[in-house]
């Protein structure tokens, strides 16, 4: 019979870590990398019944996840973060994969991400894949942030079913988005200066609009009513910051900006601006609506 180990990084991650390991007591072994947690997240997987193996802290996980993964002694391998929690439904269906796909090297598992504690549904919040199970040896993360991870062999899709998803804690303040934003895009933009980028005045506006508009209008975050309204925004606003974050890396060299660069730069924005007012997905005019419901329950 196929085994199947799980393997979840920690860094001050207790809060939801009980959940998270109640939601894979049915696995046959459980590594918990904690990175020298302040709070009790060791203690809780110890308790649990986890092995709990120790890697020095870093600013993202992947690296630490590399590291767990090196540890499991299993074939097959399910990937978590500390604030997910698998149903019940997908744990059967990620069973019956080790046991009777051998074809199979990797699984692509939707994630239902709860924010601001709403199920976001758009604004390319869902079905959100990742890989997430796989066999031991076919998948490997880079020490890039946020990027998918390497693979070998055949993959799979589940269906984007919310009992097939992982159940995903995302945010639930705008102070814990704030604080990863600011982690997140001080690693960004080194990694986007390492790509030979050379900051340009205009992409402090060009950029984060674009954002914006590809989540809110393009991926139809307004029918997340307000929550998909202010997540694109904070999408895009983290955006600036990653280009600011590029620019001081660059020593705040200045560059001068003419009344033609800036007039080019407001007429390509404004185009695309109306373009998705006038036309686009917006041709039903559901962002009107979502404006008359917010002006009605001001009224």
């Amino acid at each position: 019979m196929a085994k199947i180990s799980v393997v979840i990084n920690t860094l001050n991650e207790e809060k939801f870590l009980k959940s998270c390991l109640e939601s894979v007591k049915w696995a046959d072994e459980v590594i918990v990398a904690d990175m020298h947690s302040d709070d009790g997240s060791a203690k809780v997987a110890r308790n649990f019944g986890a092995k709990v193996v120790l890697h020095k802290r870093v600013n993202f996980v992947e690296p630490a996840r590399n590291f767990a993964i090196s540890k499991v002694t299993n074939d097959w391998v399910l990937v978590l973060d500390p604030d997910e929690e698998v149903p019940e439904k997908l744990a059967k269906r990620l069973q019956q994969i080790a046991e009777k796909m051998n074809q199979i090297n990797f699984v692509r598992i939707s994630r239902k991400n709860l924010i601001f504690g709403k199920w976001m549904k758009a604004a390319m919040w869902w079905p959100d894949y990742n890989i997430r199970f796989f066999k031991k040896g076919s998948v490997n993360w880079t020490d890039e942030i946020h990027r998918p991870p390497k693979t070998e062999g055949i993959g799979i899709d589940l269906e984007p079913e919310e009992d097939l998803s992982i159940f995903h804690h995302h945010y639930d303040s705008i102070s814990q988005f704030l604080n990863r934003l600011n982690r997140y895009t001080e690693i960004q933009a080194k990694e986007l200066v390492k790509t030979g980028y050379r900051f340009n005045w205009s992409d402090l506006i060009t950029k984060p609009t674009g954002e914006f508009l590809g989540r809110f209008f393009a991926n139809r975050g307004f029918e997340d009513g307000l929550h998909g309204l202010a997540l694109s925004l904070l999408q895009g606003f983290s955006f600036l910051v990653m280009y600011l974050k590029v620019w001081e890396i660059g020593n705040f060299s200045d560059q001068e900006i003419t009344i033609k660069e800036l007039k080019e730069t407001k007429n390509k924005m404004g185009s695309e601006i109306t373009y998705w007012f006038k036309y686009g997905t917006l041709s039903k005019n559901p962002f009107k609506r979502f404006i008359q419901k917010a002006k009605n329950k001001l009224t």
